[in-house]
């Protein structure tokens, strides 16, 4: 798991820089981050919602945690602006595996030919819970999941990755 060794040390570095240089510093971690595209190029967090719509067989088994883009970006200018926000925020809307991912892409596009199956025949990852209070002190509400979803397809589709 290079990519959240890398994220982890970089911060890590960051916050004794910070101590070091009397720096007040605020971190955003975000988890898996869908909603409307920006950028013109495909993400790793929208590629995983795209497999599925393009008709993947299968679905990881894994939970992860989700959150809309706009989330992320309200959260970084709130840290910036509220003088009382300090440390680190970890942003999740909600912990999800993607069997329940796959139903609520179901229950919003019925007709689309999504996976029915785990890609092992293991028990599913469970989920967990991450707390919320941090967050809302930024005065911000979390966008629920399954707009997220939508928004993400919505783009997807807008940008022509989609087979539909």
């Amino acid at each position: 798991m290079w990519y959240i060794l890398s994220k982890t040390l970089a911060e890590d570095a960051a916050w004794k820089f910070a101590k070091e240089n009397n720096i007040d510093m605020v971190t955003i971690n975000p988890s898996m981050v869908i909603g409307p595209l920006l950028q013109p190029v495909l993400n790793t967090s929208a590629a995983a919602i795209l497999d599925f719509v393009n008709g993947a067989q299968t679905f990881p088994n894994a939970s992860f945690g989700w959150v809309n883009v706009k989330d992320v970006a309200n959260a970084h200018i709130q840290a910036y602006e509220i003088a009382s926000a300090t440390g680190r925020y970890c942003l999740v809307e909600r912990v999800e595996h993607f069997s329940g991912v796959v139903k609520v892409l179901r229950d919003l596009y019925p007709t689309l030919p999504l996976p029915e199956k785990p890609a092992d025949d293991k028990p599913y990852v469970p989920t967990y819970q991450v707390s919320k209070e941090k967050f809302k002190s930024l005065g911000i509400e979390y966008i629920p999941l399954e707009v997220s979803l939508k928004e993400t397809v919505e783009s997807l589709k807008e940008k022509k990755f989609t087979n539909f």
